[in-house]
């Protein structure tokens, strides 16, 4: 499982998780949580339209564009869960072989290397985490 936004990191991440998932002949979950904020469920609704989903939808085919031609072997399942990223991928790592995040390093002193959220996943998450960092080289070691 890979979890992305429009970051440069989510590049690399899907990059590792493709390689990843094709020498372990895996199929390859690829989460992108489209409510980054922290809202009262019953509210988000009024906060986000069709017209919202519909643009996240059409962000995450761009982010994906190219991939299946590199890599045919991996099966690929899109999921657009309108939650927390945070959230959205620790509900889903229970059972996954892996979870592949980019960091953008936000944050205070450990946040200089990992972000909160890439931060939130390797201290909860039910999987092993791979925080990828756009310079890091793929399992690979290809760039």
């Amino acid at each position: 499982m890979v979890g992305v936004d429009e970051s440069p990191a989510s590049e690399a991440a899907l990059a590792f998780a493709h390689d990843w998932a094709s020498r372990h002949s895996a199929p390859l979950v690829v989460v992108h949580a489209w409510a980054d904020m922290a809202v009262d469920p019953k509210i988000v609704n009024l906060l986000y339209t069709d017209d919202v989903r519909e643009e996240e939808t059409r962000l995450l085919a761009e982010r994906l564009a190219g991939w299946q031609e590199k890599y045919p072997d991996v099966e690929v399942r899109r999921e657009l869960p309108r939650k927390r990223p945070a959230r959205a991928l620790l509900e889903r790592s229970r059972g996954a072989r892996l979870l592949v995040v980019g960091s953008r390093g936000r944050g205070e002193i450990s946040g200089r290397l990992l972000g909160s959220t890439s931060q939130a996943l390797i201290h909860r998450a039910d999987c092993p985490v791979a925080v990828i960092r756009g310079d890091t080289p793929g399992p690979s070691g290809s760039r």
